[in-house]
């Protein structure tokens, strides 16, 4: 039996340590304020905790429960709803004073947290995120609502004058897009969702949304919450085969915008399905493959510190991860020691263990995956530097720091969105410079360095190549006031809690001619409460 393996509960000290979740059959999902009941074939729901059998050692996944698998027929059903709801703009929703849209956001988000330990727990259980980082991803997400509330007030403030240009009175207002298809990662099935989710209901869209592939049973909670909180048809949850559900969704036409979070590939396949792609607008939050640049100048002990807590914060299973690591090489023989103290310095252990750091993975299959990239990087003459990094029980590996990696290596150029810290000699900066510029991808990357004159010409030509610029930290989305963005295959559209309300809505203008008949004209509209358009109210 191998020392990884050990890491494994018994169901014994399971039940001593932290129960696993009730199993659940969910057979339930939210169509036009309804719950309705699915009799059809479910998709089993295992967790990547696994349990070790006492007498022979052997370690299986654990069963949480099931979801429904439902069908092309069931997901048009939602988007109908949907679309219903909306009625061209002329729906219930779109049509709602912001005030009352608020109150409902606020209803939900006090429902939500009567949820925090059920969700919390399926956080930990589901996807492997340790106690910590559970909780912490559903207070922020909590906070993100909040937040999205007052960005929300704050932007009609604004928007509740009158302006005069040119002999012209206009009045301008952010307005709904139509129904939105909301999908987020596996990674953070809460958070990065409701990043999408929240905005787009707050500016008046109604939304179709089906969760993460894994991480779907934490909604369950959620769902009478969506139901009693928000109108008929204004939000809808759906379950199943992405092929069979998505699919159907796009080619139908019905969509206006795609709020998706996941691999580049996969928003394009969805966007080609769409007949009308020019009337489909995309909010996408994709790949990416973040550099962290050591230069010459970097303080070593502090960068190998910031760069591993970067590489490997929920087993380096984020978009924002520190993917590639280039230093120079004069200096990898002082850094690869450092690098390797601090992967050695993470506590492997379950999710609800104190100070877990390196947990089991998620997805099946994925120690096999990075094993395959680390035998390739050996292949390619590249060595695994710290002790036992790289070895693997079922789901859960210790991490494994490589050097060097080269551009014959898949490691250099694939998104690796595991538990691997690749390693890059450089002679010279042009090397770093060319990789960036000719990336696939352009979320963010981070510079370690302690001469500006070295630091700032890099940020003048990296700030045409990626979204984020990150000086001496680690790659990061937070605080979520900053525009989270990237280019090339790394995102469309900008992300924070102000740009996403952009992102959902589109800006409409009412004009008439500034003489005295048009300003009284509006005037009596107004003061009569004729268009709630063309109100003046102050939200406080």
């Amino acid at each position: 039996m191998s020392e990884l393996s050990l890491l494994f509960p018994t169901a014994a000290q399971v039940a001593a340590e932290f129960p696993a979740p009730v199993y659940l059959a969910q057979r339930h999902y939210l169509i036009d304020g309804e719950l309705c009941h699915w009799s059809g074939e479910l998709a089993e729901v295992f967790s990547p905790v696994q349990i070790r059998d006492e007498t022979t050692g052997q370690i299986a996944a654990a069963r949480l429960g099931a979801t429904p698998l439902l069908d092309s027929a069931a997901a048009l059903t939602a988007l109908d709803a949907a679309v219903r709801a909306y009625d061209l703009g002329r729906g219930e929703w779109p049509t709602m004073p912001l005030l009352q849209r608020i109150r409902h956001v606020e209803q939900f988000l006090a429902a939500m947290q009567q949820k925090r330990a059920d969700v919390v727990n399926l956080l930990m259980w589901e996807i492997g995120k340790n106690a910590a980082d559970a909780a912490k991803e559903f207070d922020r997400t909590c906070d993100y609502i909040r937040d999205t509330i007052q960005a929300l007030k704050q932007q009609d403030r604004a928007d509740s004058h009158f302006i005069t240009e040119q002999g012209v009175l206009g009045k301008i207002r952010r307005v709904p897009l139509g129904v939105a298809l909301c999908m987020g990662p596996f990674n953070y099935p809460l958070n990065e969702t409701f990043t999408t989710l929240i905005p787009a209901l707050m500016m008046g869209n109604t939304v179709v949304f089906k969760p993460a592939k894994y991480g779907v049973l934490l909604i369950e909670p959620l769902l009478d919450a969506f139901r009693s909180c928000f109108p008929a048809g204004v939000i809808n949850v759906i379950y199943g085969r992405g092929r069979e559900t998505v699919g159907a969704l796009m080619q139908s036409g019905k969509v206006d915008v795609l709020a998706f979070i996941g691999t580049n590939k996969g928003a394009s396949d969805l966007k080609r399905l769409h007949p009308k792609p020019h009337r489909l607008k995309a909010v996408l939050g994709l790949d990416a493959k973040n550099p962290a640049i050591v230069l010459p100048c970097a303080d070593l002990p502090a960068t190998a510190k910031e760069v591993i807590a970067g590489a490997l914060a929920f087993n380096g299973q984020r978009c924002t991860a520190l993917k590639i690591i280039f230093v120079p090489r004069a200096q990898a023989a002082a850094l690869l020691p450092l690098l390797a103290a601090q992967i050695d310095a993470l506590k492997l252990a379950m999710p609800w263990q104190a100070g877990a750091q390196i947990t089991p993975l998620p997805e099946p299959g994925k120690t096999d995956a990075m094993a395959a990239l680390i035998a390739d990087a050996r292949d390619h003459g590249a060595q695994v530097v710290n002790s036992g990094g790289g070895d693997f029980a079922g789901s859960l590996m210790r991490p494994a720091l490589l050097y060097p990696v080269s551009p014959q290596m898949r490691l250099y150029q694939e998104e690796q969105f595991g538990p691997l810290v690749p390693v890059v000699p450089y002679d010279d900066i042009s090397e770093v410079i060319d990789y960036v510029i000719h990336s696939n991808f352009g979320q963010q990357l981070s510079i370690f360095g302690t001469d500006g004159r070295a630091i700032g010409p890099l940020v003048d030509i990296f700030a045409n190549q990626v979204g984020r610029i990150n000086i001496n930290s680690q790659c990061q989305r937070s605080p979520d006031s900053f525009p989270f963005t990237g280019r090339k295959d790394s995102a469309e559209g900008t992300l924070s809690v102000q740009d996403a309300l952009h992102q959902f809505s589109i800006p409409t203008l009412v004009a008439t001619k500034g003489n005295e008949a048009g300003i009284n004209l509006v005037r009596d509209m107004v003061q009569q409460r004729d268009s709630a358009f063309l109100a003046t109210d102050f939200l406080f």
